[in-house]
């Protein structure tokens, strides 16, 4: 079922300001990956989403799965490092993003996905951005939530017990070190009511 967005009380009064990055929790998990938690990161985010929704152009794509085409449960737009983002907030956040973790990472962030989950029943599956350098080397994919809180969920590639988070409002998740090749992440469907949600997902070059 969908319902409106609701805007979080703590989301400010439209402007956008960005939190310390230095205030991001960090969670060391196993075969060399780990994982940056900030909530609230961003601020403004509700505003940020209204725009989003009404000017990029989102995509509604057709996959095959085994011995069919089906829909994929989620509208898209993929930013290449060439191709100007939609908003100038999405600017700001990549470069203050590699500002921050170029040093860890050795190069800055360039390209940024959207993923516009229009409500529960949107969904993305298990798996790893490892299309590319991410196969074979370690990277990191900072991803921003805005719009209503929905389930992130990372569990060890291969199987084991799953980690959940609960992203939304301006909050920052960034997976780093091993985790794209070592571990995989999901968003569920969901049963019960929930607002609209977009994911910006900021990737070096040569990482899907």
């Amino acid at each position: 079922m969908s319902t409106p967005l609701q805007g979080s009380l703590l989301d400010g009064f439209g402007d956008t300001e960005f939190g310390p990055l230095r205030a991001a929790r960090r969670t060391v998990l196993d075969r060399g990956a780990w994982v940056d938690v900030l909530p609230g990161w961003l601020s403004g985010a509700d505003a940020l989403f209204d725009r989003l929704v009404d000017d990029v152009p989102w995509k509604a794509e057709r996959r095959p799965m085994y011995d069919r085409v089906v829909d994929v449960p989620r509208l898209l737009k993929f930013y290449s490092e060439h191709e100007p983002l939609p908003d100038p907030v999405l600017a700001d956040a990549r470069e203050a993003l590699s500002e921050h973790y170029r040093p860890e990472l050795g190069e800055s962030f360039r390209t940024a996905g959207l993923c516009y989950y229009r409500d529960g029943q949107d969904s993305v599956a298990w798996h790893g951005d490892n299309f590319g350098r991410g196969a074979t080397h370690d990277t990191m994919v900072a991803i921003v939530s805005i719009g209503a809180p929905r389930a992130l969920m990372l569990r060890p590639r291969g199987g084991g017990e799953s980690m959940r988070y609960m992203v939304g409002h301006g909050d920052l998740l960034v997976m780093g070190g091993s985790c794209q090749r070592t571990w995989e992440h999901a968003v569920p469907k969901t049963r019960r009511p929930t607002g609209p949600r977009i994911s910006i997902q900021f990737r070096p070059r040569g990482v899907r």
